[in-house]
């Protein structure tokens, strides 16, 4: 599949969950309410989680391992790596790409090791939302980039970083570490408190993203650390994967500087509902 062919699945996925969500009513009384969980707050009646529908983990997986190349891509473009769609399906499969950056090739190969490494958790039962997983993606996904991989910001032997830059210019500066970054893993901790009141698995999947990449527990790698981690939650609870498409930047950059602008989450959850990987089984 083309970078444009995707792009145009996307768009026709968008519009398909765009006419789903015409049914919902933005002005109902639970629309108003607000919750707070870990580091941000959103509005559990203003996002409908139905939009993620239910299925098998055997299947979810089969689907995902199917369509990793593409999940890479994204997720890569996403962090402005320019290979194209064509060229992380032939680095995946062992050749090297030429005229490329050793930096972006190695991202890319980080991020599918990151996502095999999940979906082999998912298999032989070891997957959670917990602080041991995350460590070991992100000391897998970031391990070309980040200053120190595999630790909270302030655990190691660098303290400080977690800064945020705009899209639209300017920057957000990181939450504190605490000693030793004993304030990130009390955060890290709340947050898994917190999401263990809500009922719904896909709230409790996406909210983690949100909380996550707000908090910045990481130097670097951490949208893509949190995504991963989300879309194990998912796959695990039987619920379908999530992939953000390259196609739907722009949507998912005015969604991330809400959250860092606001602490508020709920745009950012509410376009990760619209973004269950189409089913072409």
């Amino acid at each position: 599949m083309t970078t444009a062919e995707y792009a145009q699945r996307a768009a026709e996925n968008r519009a398909r969950h765009g006419s789903d969500r015409s049914v919902r009513d933005p002005f109902a009384a639970d629309a108003t309410r607000v919750v707070q969980t870990g580091r941000i707050t959103w509005r559990p009646g203003a996002i409908n989680f139905d939009l993620i529908k239910p299925s098998p983990v055997a299947r979810s997986i089969f689907r995902f391992e199917k369509s990793l190349p593409e999940l890479v891509w994204n997720a890569a473009a996403l962090e402005g790596n320019t290979f194209t769609l064509p060229q992380v399906q032939t680095l995946l499969d062992g050749v090297t790409v030429g005229g490329k950056k050793l930096e972006e090739a190695e991202q890319i190969l980080a991020l599918s090791e990151g996502m095999e490494l999940m979906i082999a958790a998912v298999r032989d039962g070891s997957f959670s939302l917990s602080k041991g997983m995350s460590d070991r993606i992100h000391a897998v996904v970031a391990k070309y980039e980040a200053i120190e991989s595999g630790n909270f910001r302030g655990e190691g032997s660098v303290h400080g970083g977690g800064s945020v830059r705009l899209s639209t210019g300017g920057t957000i500066d990181g939450d504190p570490t605490g000693e030793n970054g004993e304030q990130m893993q009390a955060d890290y901790t709340n947050l898994l408190a917190a999401l263990g009141a809500l009922d719904d698995p896909r709230a409790c999947a996406l909210v983690y993203f949100a909380s996550a990449t707000r908090s910045q527990f990481y130097f670097d790698g951490n949208k893509r650390t949190a995504r991963i981690m989300m879309t194990g939650a998912l796959i695990q609870s039987s619920f379908e994967p999530v992939n953000i498409p390259y196609a739907r930047q722009e949507e998912f950059n005015v969604a991330l500087d809400e959250l860092f602008r606001t602490d508020d989450g709920t745009r950012l959850i509410d376009f990760l509902t619209t973004c269950t990987m189409p089913d072409t089984t």
